[in-house]
Order: structure tokens, then C-alpha cells, then sequence
């Protein structure tokens, strides 16, 4: 047996001389009873992925090069023999006593070369630390518990595990958007890996009776789909925290070889021991997940119990801050004022989180109209959490709303790559194609995102904004109805109201329709229904009334409406940006110079 000084990684191989992991010259070392190939160390095997069969054109077979080595050791003399000495001292002593003539040299070197040579090739083929997962897809844990209202727990962890999982710079691990559309579906592991294009998938199931958890995990090949790894988990529900950072670490030692110090405390990082805490933060997870305004005003309620019962507990700050981003029943300076303190809060507590600096982005963009200093957190985001895709998601967003759409698509994509089935990622990139004048890609994306799930709002409204300005009025109107009937609309009320539009536009051409829309919007307002005042200032702008358009679009600036980050780029406010006023106002939202 051979060890290396610096890993002290074992070796049964006697036909190696250097560490397969570092290079250091491996040094004798006592033979231990079992003789198993393994790492000295009690970390957990990492687990071996399945490789192709290697062709037969021009490589080794693998069958002859077993035999060679077979009968190299056959030849060899005895391990017996070297007399206890370690094996660089037997080969001195066996060079000395033998009489050194140039041709008994000159065979040595030769030999011993083409011994190091086949040595360390067989070595690393056969021998070398199997090959490390590269990316993984954590799927939503079956809650076996037959209790709904533990659906929370099952979700929660597997996000945590996920989130977890992603500290690790060389892993790749798909977005909770994306596994979480096979939720409920009994769907094959080898499936799973080809769509989301993963090496591994990693199932589990949890289960709760009484005051005990039970968490079973199941490490799957994605290519061959045998279980490379399991192990089941039974706790006490009061140290449901521990699980959680426990769980990570032993899947995290199955995926790699190694881990370093730094990577170990990242990924098995407990940001609360209060087990309280820390089912509260999964109820707000569960709730603004779903999101819409009941599920996340929620989720505000549960992560200010959370914080409640553990003020140090950094993420729970985060879910705050990230609620707050999507709550419609603040109005703009609450909204943004309290996110902002949520996420400075989560850093003070923990400044190696990437989340806090995404939210701190979308503050210093949306509300404080600092691109500059917007781009500078999200890129710190992407540092801290390399696959973190909402970052990426927000980055795209900010420069394709710049003009910088070559870089902007290009974030989108790498968002996608980390969570490929995100809608709402993918419903931004197609409508990102839009402002970027590709509009036939745009709208053939966002018929391959509908076919893909069509009960999914925002798509159909984007593509109707893509048919209405392409002057495909008809298909907008059907697209338009679709998406309010899913948002909850009285179907009744809304296709009244499409004919109506549709008989206006029959009558009286595109400015028929335009009007008739804008009818409808004025009625909402002298009712006193929330309306978005940057889509009552779009269609002012598309029938030609520049006053009226420039009034609500001052308004919207003041309430921070989503149009106004769209002006420099929506081809929808192209008849008005001409108009100096329209200068005036990218200046003002600092789009004019980005």
C-alpha cells in the first residue's frame, strides 16, 4: 500500500507513484485489513456516474490490457520479498545488487519507463476518483404524510436543499421553477435528466407522524437510472433544522469528490437553530411561491412570525424583503422603503447571501432609477449565488430595458439554463424578443411557452401586446380574453366585451378599437378600480393623444408602474418619442443615457 503525505489518500496500486488528486510522490505505507481502494478520510464514497462503452477504434481493450497487467504482476517478484522495506528502498536495494552495465541501465530505464508509462495510464483509466456529478435536479419531495396542510414541509426542504446545493460553484442545479413543474407527476428519472439536461436526480419522499419526521433520498443516473445513492432519515421534529443542513451535507459529499473548507460551510450552513423559525419561514416560502396577493400577503405574515421568533434568522429577512417586491396593496414608497430595509438587515446578519443584493438591484433600478449602482448589486448577487437564475432573470431585464440587448438576451439565456422551465423567466425573455423588434421569434416563443402551460396569465397577455402592435388585432383580442378569464374575470362580462372591441374595429378600423379599449379603462377609473396608469398612458399614446398619454405617464412614474422601464426599448411608444416630453422622461428615469 502507497500514501499520499498531503491527502493521505490511500493506493493498492503498486504501479503508481504520484497522487492522483494532487501529484505527490506517494510514499510506503502500512497495509490496513481491509483492502479496499478508499479514501482515508470518513467522508462518504462519492458516487460514480455511468460511462459510455469506449469504442474499439484506436482504443485499448480493455480485456488485453487486463491480461498485460495480469501477467506484469505474475512476473514481478513477491511483495513477500521486498523484506518489509518500503518499496523506494527495495528498488535501491535490488539496483545494488546487481552488477550495472550499460545495457543492464540502459534495459532499466527502458523498463521502468514503459512501467510508469502503462502504470499510469491503466492507473488513471481504472483507478482515478470517479468521474463528479456536474449538475442535478433536486425534484419536489412526495409528502407521504396524507396531510395537506404538510404540503409546505415537503416543498420547503426540497428548496432549501436546493438552495443549498446551488453555494457550490462547480455544481450545476436546476431552478425550483423548473423541477417543480413535474410536482405530482409520476414521470421517469432518465426523463427528467433528458428535458432538464442533468447528469443526476435526486428524489426524495418525507413523512410526518406525530412529534417524528421520516426524509428518504434516492441519488438516481439520470442516464441509466440506477440509484447511485440512498439514505433515509428519521428525526425528531424539533431538530428539523439540523436535518436540513445534514441532509445537504451527505448529498453534497455524494455529488463531489472533494469539498473544500469554504464550500462545507456553505452548503451546510444552518441559518436558524429555532425549529419554529424555521417552519414559519417554510409556510411563508409555500405561500409566496403561489404568487399571487393573498399568497403574498401571507407570506409576510409567516416571515415577520419567523423573524419573531429568531431576529438573527437572515433568511427569513430575505423572504420579507422578496414579499414586499411583489405586494400590489402598498403603494410605491412603502413597498420599496420596507424592502429595503428587510434586505440590508438580511446582509448585516449574513453578508455572504446573493439574494439580499437582487432585491437591493430591483430597489435601486425601479425605485431610485440608479441603473449604475442596480448593476453593480446584481453582479455581487451572481458572485455570492453562481446559480441563483432570479439574479440572471433581473439582469437580463435591466439591459435589454437599456438598449443592451445582445447582453441582456444572452443573461436571459443563462437564466434559462439554470431553470429552463421557468415561466416567468421564460414569458420575460419572449417578451424581452419583442423589445427587441425580433417579432416573429417572440411570438413563436410565446406560443411554444402556452402550448407548454396554457393556463399561465402573463403569456397570453404578452402576446397579445406582440399581435396588437404587429396589427394582428383579432388574434390580440383572443389572446387579451384568454388572459383575463384566467386572472379570474367574469367570462360573461369579458367576451361582451371583446365583441364589443371587435365591433368597433370593424367599424371604425384600428382607432375604433384603441378607443373602445380606452372606454373600458376610463370606466375602471371613474369606478375606482386599481388601474395601471402606464397602460392607460399607452393606448392615449397609440390613438395620438400626446397630452393625455404624457399626463398618465407622468403619474405612472410617480407610482412606479412597470411600463415606464420599458419606454426606451416597447416599440408601443414609438409615436410619441419624438416628442421632447418623451426625452424629458427617459432623462428623468435615467434611461436616456444607459
Amino acid at each position: 500500500m502507497k500514501r499520499c503525505p498531503e491527502c493521505r489518500r490511500d493506493y493498492y496500486d503498486d504501479t503508481l507513484f504520484y497522487c492522483l488528486d494532487d501529484g505527490n510522490e506517494l510514499l510506503g505505507g502500512p497495509r490496513s485489513a481491509d483492502t479496499t481502494v478508499r479514501s482515508s478520510s470518513n467522508e462518504p464514497a462519492t458516487a460514480i456516474l455511468s460511462e459510455p462503452p469506449v469504442s474499439a477504434g484506436g482504443q485499448l481493450d480493455e480485456a488485453k490490457t487486463r491480461a498485460f497487467i495480469h501477467t506484469t504482476q505474475a512476473k514481478a517478484e513477491p511483495r513477500e520479498s521486498l523484506g518489509g522495506l518500503s518499496e523506494r528502498q527495495s528498488l535501491t536495494a535490488h539496483r545494488a545488487a546487481k552488477p550495472r552495465t550499460r545495457k543492464n541501465i540502459l534495459a532499466a530505464v527502458v523498463g521502468l519507463a514503459a512501467l510508469i508509462l502503462i502504470g499510469g495510464f491503466i492507473g488513471y483509466k481504472y483507478f482515478a476518483p470517479a468521474k463528479q456529478i456536474e449538475s442535478i435536479a433536486v425534484m419536489p419531495f412526495v409528502n407521504e404524510s396524507g396531510d395537506a396542510d404538510t404540503e409546505y414541509l415537503s416543498d420547503g426542504i426540497t428548496e432549501s436543499l436546493i438552495n443549498n446545493l446551488s453555494q457550490l460553484s462547480e455544481l450545476s442545479v436546476k431552478g425550483r421553477s423548473s423541477v417543480f413543474r413535474y410536482k405530482g407527476r409520476d414521470i421517469e428519472p432518465q426523463q427528467v435528466a433528458a428535458d432538464l439536461k442533468v447528469q443526476a436526480v435526486l428524489n426524495g419522499r418525507l413523512s410526518q407522524r406525530g412529534d417524528s419526521v421520516t426524509i428518504s433520498l434516492d441519488l438516481v443516473d439520470g442516464v441509466t437510472g440506477n440509484q447511485l445513492w440512498g439514505e433515509q432519515y428519521t428525526r425528531k421534529a424539533v431538530d428539523l433544522a439540523a436535518l436540513q443542513s445534514e441532509i445537504a451535507r451527505d448529498v453534497s459529499q455524494k455529488l463531489r469528490n472533494r469539498l473544500t473548507g469554504a464550500e462545507q460551510n456553505r452548503v451546510v450552513k444552518n441559518q436558524t437553530q429555532n425549529t419554529e423559525a424555521y417552519q414559519l419561514y417554510l409556510h411563508g416560502r409555500y405561500n409566496w411561491n403561489k404568487r399571487t396577493p393573498q399568497g403574498t400577503k401571507k407570506a409576510v405574515e409567516y416571515f415577520q412570525q419567523a423573524i419573531a421568533k429568531d431576529p438573527t434568522y437572515a433568511m427569513a429577512y430575505v423572504g420579507l424583503a422578496e414579499s414586499y417586491l411583489l405586494s400590489g396593496d402598498l403603494s410605491a414608497d412603502e413597498r420599496y422603503t420596507m424592502l429595503k430595509a428587510a434586505a440590508l438587515k438580511a446582509l448585516e446578519l449574513d453578508p455572504t447571501l446573493g439574494e439580499p443584493h437582487a432585491v437591493l438591484a430591483a430597489y435601486l433600478i425601479n425605485y431610485q432609477f440608479d441603473p449604475a449602482g442596480g448593476e453593480k448589486e446584481i453582479r455581487r448577487a451572481i458572485e455570492l449565488s453562481p446559480n441563483y437564475a432570479t439574479a440572471y432573470h433581473w439582469r437580463g431585464e435591466s439591459l435589454v430595458n437599456y438598449g443592451r440587448f445582445d447582453e441582456g438576451l444572452a443573461a436571459y439565456k443563462k437564466a434559462l439554463e439554470l431553470d429552463p422551465l421557468s415561466l416567468a423567466i421564460g414569458t420575460d425573455y419572449g417578451i424581452a424578443l419583442f423589445y427587441a423588434r425580433q417579432y416573429d421569434q417572440s411570438i413563436d416563443y410565446l406560443k411554444k411557452l402556452i402550448e407548454m402551460e396554457p393556463s399561465y396569465v402573463r403569456t397570453h397577455h404578452y402576446l397579445a401586446r406582440v399581435y396588437l402592435v404587429t396589427g394582428r388585432f383579432e388574434e390580440a383580442l383572443d389572446e387579451f380574453e384568454k388572459g383575463s378569464v384566467l386572472e379570474g374575470g367574469n367570462p360573461d362580462e369579458i367576451a361582451q366585451g371583446k365583441q364589443a372591441v371587435a365591433d368597433a374595429l370593424k367599424l371604425s378600423g384600428t382607432k375604433g378599437l384603441l378607443n373602445k379599449i380606452l372606454e373600458f379603462m376610463e370606466k375602471d377609473v371613474k369606478a375606482g378600480k386599481p388601474v395601471d396608469a402606464s397602460q392607460i398612458a399607452l393606448f392615449y399614446s397609440l390613438v395620438g393623444d400626446r397630452d393625455e398619454a404624457f399626463k398618465w405617464l407622468d403619474k405612472a412614474v410617480q407610482e412606479r408602474s412597470g411600463a415606464i422601464y420599458t419606454l426606451k426599448v416597447s416599440p408601443e411608444w414609438d409615436n410619441i418619442r419624438d416628442d421632447p416630453r418623451f426625452t424629458a422622461l427617459l432623462r428623468q428615469v435615467r434611461l436616456a443615457g444607459q
